[in-house]
């Protein structure tokens, strides 16, 4: 009677459900993100036992990131990788991630990513947004300046609408390096390029190649003003959802994939800058010292010398 009782409860008590975050890319499939993003779910779901699912989607099928982030915000199982500045409406210090000239490799901005300073940022987003973030050490690459005319000096942007992501560092880093800031979504840049709509844009290698940017555009300017370091972001609610034990296995896996990312953006740009070369693009170095004099200004503009001085504390430099 015990066993058939156990037997009759077991079945009418519900097994738990897995808990499953929707992560969305603006990116392709076969961007070093996304490439990182299919290894982040299959190692999530091997090491929780299916308790955490991971679905990934690609080229904004879930919208552009400022959309996924609204989502995830209002409650959805919604996540996605973001450039550090667009969170930082919500804390202003998070804008430092992604200043001109401050990171001279990837290994500097994964330092600092999982330092105690930015971590109790992380901690302080959660309580103005409602958005947790999981990892910020996933590197896109340096992002260099696109344009249809040679760009040798700050003076050859005049008046040039360059696209740029819509947070206030970006903006204002593009401003002091001579364009017309112009921020319009990811998804559509080929396209306004092509229409002239814009007339310049600016990205990292492994993008200008997957999303075949060299096909609209004549001259990649090698500027890398701003190292591309990005967020691996959820809303909290969901994220509330997993146990504690799961939560530090999902971190530190985003962490490692975070990593493998990162070393697949640096081994693949590089080819991916030839391959724009060899499509009859013109990639040229060009003298940085000019642009880091523009921009000098951006970090008293944007009240972010505070974050300078932590970030090179960190650093040890």
């Amino acid at each position: 009677m015990c066993a058939a009782l156990a037997g009759a409860l077991g079945a009418s008590m519900p097994a738990v459900a897995a808990t499953t975050l929707r992560i969305g890319t603006v990116l392709s499939p076969n961007d070093p993100m996304g490439q990182g993003l299919e290894k982040f779910k299959l190692d999530v779901e091997k090491a929780t036992n299916g308790d955490v699912v991971i679905e990934v989607f690609h080229n904004s099928q879930l919208g552009d990131t400022t959309e996924m982030i609204d989502q995830a915000r209002a409650g959805a199982g919604i996540g996605t990788v973001t450039d550090v500045a667009r969170l930082s409406s919500f804390v202003p210090s998070l804008a430092i991630m992604s200043a001109p000239f401050l990171f001279d490799t990837y290994e500097q901005a994964d330092k600092f990513a999982l330092s105690d300073e930015y971590i109790a940022w992380g901690d302080e987003l959660r309580e103005k947004s409602g958005l947790v973030m999981i990892a910020s050490n996933w590197y896109q690459g340096a992002r260099h300046a696109l344009t249809q005319n040679a760009v040798k000096s700050p003076a050859d942007l005049a008046g040039v609408r360059m696209r740029t992501i819509g947070a206030p560092v970006w903006i204002e880093t593009i401003r002091a390096m001579g364009a017309e800031p112009t921020p319009i979504a990811w998804g559509e840049v080929y396209t306004a390029l092509q229409l002239g709509t814009i007339d310049a844009a600016e990205a990292q290698p492994t993008a200008i190649w997957n999303a075949k940017l060299y096909e609209v555009i004549k001259h990649v300017t090698k500027t890398g003003h701003i190292q591309l370091v990005t967020a691996l972001v959820v809303g909290a609610k969901s994220w509330d959802e997993i146990s504690p034990e799961n939560q530090k296995i999902v971190r530190d896996l985003a962490v490692e994939d975070g990593r493998y990312a990162s070393q697949l953006t640096i081994e693949l740009g590089e080819k991916a800058l030839e391959d724009v070369a060899a499509s009859g693009v013109e990639v040229s170095e060009v003298d940085l010292a000019p642009f880091k004099e523009a921009v000098k200004p951006v970090y008293k503009l944007l009240d972010l010398e505070a974050e300078a001085a932590i970030v090179n504390k960190v650093l040890g430099r």
